[in-house]
């Protein structure tokens, strides 16, 4: 029988940056889950503060060269890839000078969000799709970890449901205490629209506040996380009314198993359902 298929998108791995709860949930899970009888592949954002050369990042050219349009503008992808021998895991890295070569990654000097967070997050949610797809590696289920993954659900249940490859393919996402003040971009659902999904799709990010984006998340995943021990009050209650499976917060010392049987079930269920 063939190994379930799991592709982490991950806004945060340790060691590339400083250590979090997230991050180390993003070094950790995926290799847990490989050990349990899973195939895994992991991606994150290739934010400038990452140190390459310590990382041993380097460019695979095979699958880079691809131009990605963004609010009519081309952003040439970059694909690099780490390695952490002890997990016997390859990390995959999104990158572009426009939106990644700046020294931090979604706040500036000054603590406050790029006015480009909308762009650079629309180019990871394609930059990762892309990147499978010249792999020809279709998962079973996407696990989006970080508010940064957001868009991942409505681009894949909708842009790509007639696809083939992502049809069949279901979507967890992990909610975390990671609430940001402000909002993105107000022009995110037109530029987003142009990648397939209509703004009647993503109703909610005409307000794009890190409630609306993580709601858009929620309305478009198979089933739902608690990251984090204490999440946003309003998405709690959105998760709970919502009729969707989701997890509750688990404890460091059973949390795999936990999770590993959460995406058996989110894949088992949704399958039946389908048929």
């Amino acid at each position: 029988m063939e190994k379930p298929k799991v592709l982490f998108v991950q806004q945060e791995i340790t060691p590339y940056l400083k250590e979090t709860h997230k991050g180390l949930i993003g070094r950790q899970l995926p290799q847990g889950i490989q050990e349990r009888g899973k195939e895994i592949r992991t991606f994150m954002p290739r934010f400038g503060n990452i140190n390459e050369r310590r990382n041993q990042l380097h460019e695979v050219i095979r699958l880079s060269g691809m131009n990605l349009v963004i609010n009519d503008t081309d952003h040439p992808l970059i694909i690099k890839v780490a390695s952490i021998q002890s997990a016997r895991m390859q990390i995959y890295f999104i990158d572009n000078d426009d939106f990644f070569k700046r020294k931090f990654t979604v706040l500036d000097k000054t603590g406050k969000m790029f006015p480009d967070n909308d762009e650079r997050t629309i180019f990871f949610t394609r930059g990762v799709i892309e990147t499978a797809k010249k792999l020809a590696w279709a998962p079973n289920l996407v696990h989006c970890n970080g508010w940064f993954t957001a868009l991942m659900p409505a681009y894949i249940k909708i842009a790509l449901k007639d696809s083939g490859m992502f049809t069949d393919t279901k979507v967890i996402y992990s909610i975390y205490d990671d609430d940001f003040e402000g909002k993105l971009n107000e022009d995110i659902t037109k530029k987003f629209k142009t990648q397939g999904v209509g703004e009647e799709h993503t109703p909610k990010l005409k307000d794009p506040s890190f409630v609306n984006l993580s709601k858009t998340a929620i309305d478009h995943s198979d089933g739902i996380i608690f990251g984090s021990e204490k999440i946003n009050p309003d998405l709690e209650d959105y998760v709970r009314k919502s009729g969707k499976p989701f997890l509750t917060y688990q404890q460091p010392d059973n949390y795999m198993d936990a999770y590993n049987e959460f995406y058996d079930e989110i894949i088992v269920h949704e399958t039946v359902l389908s048929q």
